[in-house]
């Protein structure tokens, strides 16, 4: 029985690992496809693959790319949460899709994430930047404030409060996973935990509208970044200077931009 449940969980862990690694490995075709120019916000307005920004195509390609990204960036980060559920659910007939639904439910969150901060940089470019000539040419003050914001973030009791939901996988699932209706119940299990994970690493996520969405190599760095905080024991200890390096690089970029334009003018 004890090697069966040992056997049972290693089979489950490996699966999802393949299903994560099989998701970069998409990413990385997405990326060198046509379709690549879906996942790098400064280039949406001019994709010329046949659809128009406001078309229900032009959504639905983003969204599946947020999704994608965020099923390879986010879900290691919650596998303990995934793992614990699968032991505390495996003597169930209907336990795989109980995982299933707990992952739907998990990426849901974060897919209304992404839509509504994708919406938000819109917003910024193409309302503000736009019909503001000092913010258009002084674009990097959006970089360094959204650098600046993500590191201040990093201090608020808010990100700690969440943050410690996030690392609790046992009382989180046992506080949320009770009674009947168990389908609905993992699927909303699922996005509760989103909540609380956009709660504890939307501003971190922001950061990819800043260097690209599609830049893999920052994906995996922020991955494993919100991996460490979310699953390590000393974890939680990073949280304050990532966000002190975080401000200092907001700092950097706009003391530096901002001196360079001034040593380009006449009038400084």
């Amino acid at each position: 029985m004890i090697w069966n449940r040992v056997q049972d969980r290693r089979v489950f862990t490996a699966a999802l690992v393949a299903l994560i690694v099989l998701a970069w490995a998409a990413l990385l075709a997405w990326d060198q496809s046509p379709y690549g120019r879906f996942l790098d916000h400064e280039e949406l307005a001019e994709v010329g693959v046949g659809l128009d920004a406001g078309t229900l195509g032009f959504a639905a390609i983003f969204v599946a790319g947020w999704t994608l990204m965020t099923f390879a960036m986010m879900l290691p980060t919650s596998l303990p949460l995934i793992q614990m559920f699968q032991r505390m659910t495996r003597a169930r007939a209907d336990r795989r899709q109980l995982v299933i639904l707990l992952i739907a439910g998990y990426l849901a969150v974060w897919a209304g994430f992404g839509v509504t901060a994708h919406l938000g940089d819109l917003f910024l470019h193409q309302v503000l930047v736009e019909r503001w000539a000092w913010l258009d040419q002084h674009a990097w003050v959006i970089g360094g404030a959204t650098l600046i914001g993500a590191g201040a973030y990093q201090f608020t009791p808010l990100k700690y409060q969440c943050l410690d939901k996030c690392r609790s996988p046992y009382s989180f699932i046992t506080s949320h996973w009770q009674g009947g209706r168990e389908k609905t119940r993992s699927f909303v299990l699922g996005a509760h935990h989103g909540v609380f994970c956009v709660g504890c690493c939307w501003s971190l996520m922001l950061l990819m509208f800043v260097i690209g969405i599609g830049n893999l190599g920052w994906m995996l760095a922020l991955g494993a970044v919100m991996a460490i905080e979310k699953n390590m024991p000393w974890g939680r200890r990073i949280s304050a200077p990532l966000g002190a390096g975080l401000i200092a690089a907001g700092v950097g970029v706009i003391v530096f931009a901002a001196g360079d334009i001034c040593a380009g003018s006449l009038g400084c």
